[in-house]
């Protein structure tokens, strides 16, 4: 009975370029060539969904993360130079962020740190919900801009936000791009001085150091050189609970900051194009009359004398008509009170919650003893409160043009209803017949105020009129208002203006009545992104490296490989606080792998800091009598959990037919009491294949831990130890097999198989197709290896 049981086993249709386990879940994650992101179910490996590549997000993948919490997946795209943040639950971007360089690696890891005060942070941390009202849901009817925060029922901001315990993605790139965000979110380091590309990274669980992996090219007919370096990232850990509370706030402002540029969104969708109708018709009757006299002597020779001139009755009656008015009139009202209620339920609570975390920013920045070496700076973050102050001035002012339009326009469109019943000689309701001399007054002072002629409006915009005010206000352009609020006779802007201390004082919010709500949004986004910034730059600057070893220079073979697969493999050891570094130098020794390992602590170091492993012979002889002496060289390796790593292995021996073996390397094997004195003496001045003689070997020979994989050619694995599950990929990677690896109890295991069997006796399963590469036949699959049809059978996702 071999060690693992195998769960699964699939053709895929394009090559698998990147997989990734979840945390939490029995879950994995692919991106294939094609550019699409998918999720699989470790049963049978069905489909739950699939995330297909788009023109606003991008078409390459190159690096896949699941955060700690296994409830949001992160990939980088290399030809947009954004990272995706995607929800479990279905294929859905929750947020997406630019940067400098494109991703090659990225690394998720969570705070395993305890101490007081952050236990005492992680208990206040629902401080604000308390104290502010919760943010209401965006209307489902607008577009899919919205859906972040779309449905009622769950609120997606907390989803997004996570746990408040902190946890950090890691990004690589090019050219020694390395950024630090906090939550997935907030940037809280950028990394410099570390040459090459980016092949690996590992931030370890208590913040001491970050372990580095990059591809050195010096020219480009040259073979790159692996070299592996180790930051020191003191502050990081030393200033947790300072860093945590900064960066849950800054997680909090930025997840606010999208839910306003939404809300704006939805108020755009809600103004309507056909509210400049108005607009439009009046400059074409400009354009066609043959009189002298202005429109708005028209209109009020219309209103006094209920006369109208023919050009006048032509445009109402011909042009606007009975039935357009009416459509006019309710298309102005419905879109204004959905503006209305977006501007007073939204916006409005938004902006005062971005207000009340800025502030308690200010107040953490006024802590210089904590938070000074951070970089997080008060001045700047003044600023950033005065922006908000001056976008929630903006939207007030957006309430009072909505609110005094609805009044002109509903008295306007009554009286201009009445006037054209009575051209069309049609009967007119006592009701609207009624009208006071205050009435007239209004409408008077309406036409007076809307219906001037203007050339310089024609210049700029191709209109004569702008009769219609709010449309202006959502515009997403750098000019000014066309018809900016009438401040004349306004006491406290005469007051204001006439005192020069009001005027400069810190406490008054500016206020730019030329200019629109997108224009002041954007110049609060603006703000509160250089007020983020800068511990970014700050606490990148304390990040220095600790040590850089050369370790080998790559083959010509690995150029084929898909960058995402290749060795070396980071890994970090939380409970005895050490960083692994898995590597093979395939030129020099063929049937090694390296295990490279040091303390979080920079300064401190470990017994065993390199040892190289070789494996003896542990297959049956009754596979191959004739191989006394086998040698196995590793293919890929992975770190199933603290204390083992999952190999894959095959035959050196050059013979038909490789053997191809999944095997559990456990470290005891590796590490032990012996040999202590032969410690390896690492010459700086040297490539450490240049000195591989010297490294101790340690020869293991695994007992039951290995299964032989007949008929794959396989050559990559995935693990996850805490689901104690493994996914195998083959050579021409669209092959893979899936493994429960610690089956304990033998009954049960068939049990489940019997119950697997009936739940997929219902479908037909689908003969797997035949592999391009010959070696790739798919054997005969008991039950338990028949694979469902994710294409047909979309499963759905339980926890």
């Amino acid at each position: 009975m071999p060690a693992f049981r195998q769960v699964g086993e699939k053709q895929l249709p394009q090559e698998v370029v990147f997989m990734a386990w979840s945390p939490k879940r029995d879950l994995i994650a692919l991106a294939n060539r094609a550019g699409e992101v998918l999720l699989h179910r470790l049963a049978n490996f069905q489909r739950v969904w699939s995330l297909p590549p788009n023109e606003n997000t991008g078409k390459e993948v190159t690096a896949l993360a699941w955060r700690p919490d296994g409830k949001i997946l992160a990939f980088g795209l290399t030809d947009t130079k954004r990272v995706i943040l995607c929800d479990v639950e279905k294929p859905e971007s929750l947020h997406s962020f630019s940067i400098d360089s494109t991703v090659t690696y990225m690394h998720w890891m969570e705070v395993t740190e305890e101490s007081s005060v952050l236990t005492s942070f992680y208990n206040a941390e629902d401080e604000s919900n308390l104290l502010l009202p919760k943010l209401p849901a965006l209307p489902k009817n607008y577009s899919t801009t919205a859906k972040i925060f779309s449905e009622e029922k769950s609120d997606e901001i907390m989803k997004l936000l996570g746990d408040v315990r902190l946890n950090a993605l890691v990004l690589g790139g090019s050219s020694g791009f390395i950024e630090i965000y906090a939550y997935g979110m907030f940037k809280i380091a950028t990394v410099t001085g570390v040459a090459g590309s980016c092949r690996g990274l590992c931030l370890s669980s208590d913040l001491k150091s970050l372990s580095v992996i990059t591809e050195i090219q010096d020219s480009s007919d040259s073979q790159a050189e692996i070299t592996y370096f180790q930051l020191d990232t003191s502050l990081l850990s030393s200033y947790l609970p300072e860093v945590t509370q900064m960066a849950r706030k800054f997680t909090h402002i930025s997840t606010l900051l999208q839910y306003i540029k939404l809300s704006l969104t939805c108020m755009c969708e809600a103004w309507e194009e056909i509210l400049m109708q108005m607009d439009s018709r009046l400059t074409k009757f400009v354009q066609e009359k043959n009189t002298t006299t202005s429109v708005q002597d028209e209109f009020m020779q219309l209103l006094l004398w209920g006369k109208a001139s023919l050009e006048l009755q032509a445009l109402l009656m011909n042009q606007l008509t009975v039935k357009g008015l009416k459509k006019l009139g309710q298309s102005i009202e419905s879109s204004y009170s959905s503006i209305q209620k977006l501007v007073i339920s939204h916006l409005q609570s938004g902006s005062e919650a971005l207000l009340y975390h800025l502030s308690e920013l200010k107040g953490m920045a006024l802590w210089k003893q904590k938070y000074e070496s951070l970089g997080l700076d008060a001045s700047g973050i003044e600023e950033a409160i005065t922006a908000v102050g001056s976008f929630i001035l903006k939207a007030n002012e957006l309430l009072q043009v909505i609110d005094s339009s609805m009044k002109n326009f509903k008295a306007f469109f009554r009286w201009l209803y009445v006037a054209m019943l009575r051209m069309s000689e049609d009967h007119v309701l006592p009701e609207l017949n009624k009208m006071t001399q205050k009435d007239i007054t209004f409408v008077a002072d309406f036409l007076t105020e809307h219906f001037n002629e203007a050339p310089e409006l024609y210049n700029r915009k191709g209109k004569y009129f702008n009769v219609e005010r709010v449309g202006q206000y959502l515009k997403d352009e750098d000019d000014d208002l066309v018809s900016p609020p009438n401040t004349e006779g306004n006491q406290w802007f005469d007051f204001l203006k006439n005192s020069t201390h009001l005027k400069e004082s810190p406490l008054l919010f500016p206020y730019y009545p030329e200019k629109s709500l997108h224009f002041v949004k954007r110049q609060m986004e603006g703000v509160i992104d250089r007020c983020l910034q800068k511990p970014a730059v700050v606490i990148g600057k304390s990040v220095h490296q600790a040590v850089c070893m050369c370790l080998y220079k790559t083959s010509q073979s690995e150029d084929s490989t898909p960058q995402l697969f290749k060795l070396p493999f980071l890994w970090n050891d939380k409970t005895s606080n050490m960083h692994y570094v898995l590597f093979t130098m395939l030129e020099n020794s063929i049937s090694k792998i390296y295990i490279l390992r040091r303390h979080t602590d920079t300064s401190r170091s470990v017994s065993n800091g390199i040892l190289a492993v070789e494996f003896g012979n542990f297959l049956n002889n009754s596979i191959n009598e004739s191989s006394d002496s086998r040698c196995y060289s590793c293919l890929d390796a992975h770190f199933y959990d603290d204390e083992t790593v999952t190999v894959v292995l095959k035959e050196s021996v050059e013979q038909e037919g490789k053997e191809r073996v999944l095997a559990q390397l456990p470290l005891s094997s590796v590490y032990t009491d012996e040999d202590r004195d032969r410690e390896f003496i690492w010459d700086s001045t040297k490539r450490l294949d240049e000195q591989s003689d010297e490294i101790p070997t340690r020869t293991v020979c695994l007992e039951n831990q290995w299964r032989v994989l007949e008929t794959m050619k396989a050559q990559y694995v995935a693990v996850n130890g805490i689901r104690k599950v493994s996914c195998v990929l083959s050579s021409n990677l669209r092959h893979v097999r899936v493994f429960e690896m610690d089956v304990e109890d033998d009954g049960e295991a068939e049990e489940e198989e019997e119950e697997e069997t009936t739940h997929i006796a219902a479908g037909q399963p689908d003969e797997l197709n035949q592999s391009a590469d010959n070696q790739d036949n798919v054997c005969d699959a008991s039950a338990e290896e028949l694979p469902e049809d994710a294409e047909e059978h979309e499963s759905s996702l339980e926890p």
